[in-house]
């Protein structure tokens, strides 16, 4: 009875309806995206086991981009629901503009990095030689295509700060159905292979870029700051926010990496089941990872507006429609593992391990999200050394020693269970550091304002 009467509430308070609109249509444009990705997989699936090996070894490279931009991202959300919160819209556009540069300017060496290195980095990873020549003609055009996302990102990121999600949400879907269109088209009619659905995805994401582009100008999102004052007050801001919020994300690729490593000394096979998972768990986190992006710009503007009291209740109902919509993912994923997993590839070996995952990780996930939203949270608080630490402690402290445990006790299927375990206990720390920085962050705030009431003799 108490637990239908406080959905009844959840469901009813303003704070769901704020978040509600803007979660929707990131939901449906991620879920758009998550959704080709996937299919991509499957369709490079049907060139062979190795194609999706090195899928496999290309993730932790994407995971180490994606975090950078989205690192990036964080800061663009934070800096500029701050200053639109303190109502200076000028310098909002200032600080879009120069994000906007940081973060191209970033991108590129990365990219340009990780061309020069790729034979480097994955023998490092553990490939084998005879993986190298196809390495080689799918990196150049899937690096381009990560490059183009990430720009596409940053205009995303630009949108959101000023509450509009519905412009990405609808270019994500268009570019989704664009790539999925395409696909098959480069890979098998023009017998491009592998290289063909990096080229898809190219294509589809300068379609993006020109669209939401073309809307921030025409909306006047973004202006460049000519006075040399303001240029420092901005790459200050950016900086402040950048740094901690990047190193943050930096920090899963790396444990993607290791996880590689770990999963690579099982062979080809392994690592190409441990490819389509990767993307299959980008759509079984959808929810999670459109509320880490729609919130910092609802928390960043309570912040900024002393609302203290409504950021808790904003994060508990985000916390509370992550369990339930996990849970409910999780049963319907055990009870139709075996035909997922054969519907995703045509390989026995890659099924059976598919399915192994499907009954045992995914009831994790909602423990995972908590951990995730509360790092979102902190960061658009103003707090990234707190969201660093949670990020340090989730995959170090809780996710990597549980995994390399798992392996060594039980093997590939040890894997799964110590990934299990980890989430469930990053969901537990991530929780409690949060819980805590609020409770500092709030007796801060009503001790200036004792303080400021004290001497105004109001008290």
């Amino acid at each position: 009875m108490n637990i239908n009467k406080t959905l009844a509430n959840v469901f009813k308070s303003s704070q769901f309806t704020a978040l509600y609109q803007q979660t929707m249509p990131m939901l449906v444009g991620l879920l758009a995206i998550m959704s080709s990705q996937l299919i991509d997989g499957i369709f490079i699936g049907q060139l062979g086991a190795k194609s999706l090996a090195v899928v496999g070894f290309t993730n932790p490279i994407y995971q180490l981009v994606i975090g950078i931009q989205v690192g990036i991202g964080i800061a663009t959300t934070a800096c500029i629901s701050n200053a639109l919160g303190a109502n200076k819209y000028l310098f909002a556009k200032h600080l879009a503009a120069l994000v906007l540069i940081i973060g191209i300017v970033t991108i590129t060496l990365l990219c340009g990095l990780l061309w020069h290195f790729q034979q480097a980095i994955s023998t490092y990873l553990g490939a084998e030689q005879s993986l190298f020549q196809l390495l080689r003609s799918y990196w150049f055009p899937w690096l381009i295509s990560c490059w183009l996302g990430a720009i596409l990102y940053f205009g995303y990121g630009i949108c959101r700060s000023h509450g509009e999600t519905l412009i990405s949400g609808r270019v994500m879907v268009l570019t989704s159905i664009i790539n999925v269109i395409l696909d098959p088209l480069f890979i098998f009619s023009f017998n491009m292979g592998m290289a063909g659905a990096a080229w898809a995805t190219c294509f589809s994401f300068i379609i993006g870029c020109l669209i939401v582009f073309r809307t921030i100008l025409r909306r006047r999102l973004i202006a460049l700051p000519f006075a040399l004052k303001r240029l420092q007050q901005g790459v200050t801001t950016i900086v402040k926010f950048t740094i901690p919020a990047t190193l943050s994300q930096f920090i899963p690729p790396v444990s993607a990496m290791l996880v590689t490593m770990v999963i690579a000394s099982y062979g080809d096979i392994a690592i190409g089941a441990w490819g389509l998972i990767n993307r299959f768990e980008s759509i079984v986190i959808i929810l999670i990872l459109a509320l880490t992006m729609a919130l910092p710009p609802m928390v960043g503007k309570l912040k900024e507006k002393k609302q203290y009291q409504e950021i808790y209740h904003l994060i508990k109902i985000a916390v509370i429609l992550i369990i339930g919509f996990q849970l409910l993912v999780a049963l319907v994923l055990l009870v139709n593992a075996n035909p997922i997993a054969r519907l995703m590839t045509s390989s026995d070996e890659i099924t059976v391990l598919l399915q192994q995952y499907l009954w045992i990780v995914p009831i994790s996930y909602g423990a995972l999200g908590v951990c995730m939203v509360c790092i979102s949270a902190c960061n658009a608080m103003g707090m990234p050394r707190a969201a660093l630490m949670m990020s340090l402690l989730r995959l170090f402290a809780c996710f990597l020693p549980m995994v390399w445990l798992g392996s060594e006790l039980y093997g590939l299927l040890g894997v799964f269970i110590g990934a299990t375990v980890g989430n469930f206990l990053s969901g537990m720390v991530g929780w409690s550091i949060f819980i805590q920085q609020y409770d500092q962050l709030r007796e801060q705030h009503l001790k200036t304002h004792y303080l400021i009431s004290q001497a105004s003799g109001t008290v």
